[in-house]
């Protein structure tokens, strides 16, 4: 209850606040040292998301030092290896339990001054809030791009390109040449010694007569989540159809498993440790979820099972990896699309 006002009221306030960026007839990329990105959401998911544009700004202004307005701990976790990643602002999950934070968070941000603010998620209240409280030269707001522009490039639509997209119209309106270029991935910076120790726990669950593995997540919130027969029957078609694989379970934070622990599971509350293990294997499959995008981010094939959500804003984008709507394909149907979208498992 008390959330819904909180949210209706952010709305209200923030409903006047100009879209765009300010001040752009001119701007010299090479005195944008300082950028703000903020993303205020708590969620595994929503915060690998930004790391696309994280690299993005890195390539568009390469002495520049970023800092992130975010909620919750994780982004210290999943950017602490990033070094174009300065600072990380925080505000508490649950705001009036920690009041004092959460105030001091927002002083944070008017505290500082820089020369580029990026809201990633234009309906994001507290991002719009942020964007305009925060001291900045310049400042995107996050509203949508002309369509003009981006009817012919891929992934148009998707949560974590947009953002890269509203920078790069911003800046190529300017004279600089950016709509084609290539885009980020997500990604998590893993060291050498990190995907080492991955590998081993890896070993611990795997049989030595097979070399690849595939990695399950059965879990997902809400209706995202499968049921449990619908995961026993994918199961026992995945077994016959990569027989030669070893299958291993990632179970999530609840320990829970939709296919009642019938494989090897492993489990872990460490981010790092679950993506330098997702890191070794072959082929992540699993429903919409932060783990779906926590295996991209390890640079693991990924398809992602899609009945709710929109695939074209969330599905994994780049390299092999794909989202497949199983609302409009048959069992049988779907193993074909995993083997064909990923010939390497041939």
């Amino acid at each position: 209850m008390v959330n819904c006002v909180r949210r209706k009221t952010l709305c209200l306030l923030t409903g006047s606040i100009k879209s765009g960026i300010s001040c752009v007839d001119s701007v010299d990329r090479k005195c944008i040292k300082k950028v703000l990105i903020v993303r205020p959401n708590h969620r595994l998911g929503n915060q690998l998301l930004i790391s696309p544009l994280i690299q993005e700004v890195h390539r568009m202004f390469p002495d520049s030092k970023i800092d992130l307005f975010v909620k919750g701990p994780l982004c210290r976790v999943l950017f602490h290896n990033d070094e174009a990643v300065d600072d990380i602002m925080t505000l508490p999950r649950k705001h009036f339990n920690d009041f004092f934070c959460y105030v001091a968070g927002w002083y944070k941000v008017r505290s500082k001054k820089y020369d580029l603010v990026i809201n990633v998620v234009s309906t994001s209240s507290s991002g719009r809030i942020a964007t305009k409280v925060a001291r900045s030269t310049y400042k995107i707001f996050g509203d949508e791009a002309d369509v003009n522009v981006l009817i012919n490039l891929p992934y148009k639509k998707h949560i974590a390109v947009k953002p890269i997209y509203n920078l790069r119209t911003y800046f190529s309106a300017l004279g600089y040449d950016e709509m084609t270029k290539e885009l980020p991935l997500l990604k998590i910076q893993l060291s050498d010694a990190e995907l080492l120790a991955g590998k081993e726990v890896l070993r611990k669950y795997i049989a030595d007569d097979k070399k690849e593995t595939i990695a399950l997540f059965t879990f997902a919130t809400g209706a995202k989540c499968y049921q449990q027969e619908w995961w026993q029957q994918f199961l026992q078609e995945l077994k016959h159809r990569f027989d030669n694989y070893n299958i291993i379970e990632i179970l999530p934070a609840e320990n829970v498993s939709q296919i009642g622990f019938s494989v090897p599971a492993y489990y872990s509350k460490d981010l790092r440790e679950i993506a330098s293990v997702l890191a070794n294997v072959r082929l992540f499959i699993g429903a919409d979820s932060g783990m779906m995008h926590l295996a991209v981010a390890a640079g693991v094939t990924t398809v992602g099972l899609f009945s709710i959500t929109k695939m074209d804003v969330y599905a994994p984008y780049g390299n092999l990896n794909k989202g497949i709507d199983t609302t409009r394909v048959t069992m049988d149907q779907l193993m074909d699309e995993i083997n064909a979208s990923l010939p390497q498992l041939n």
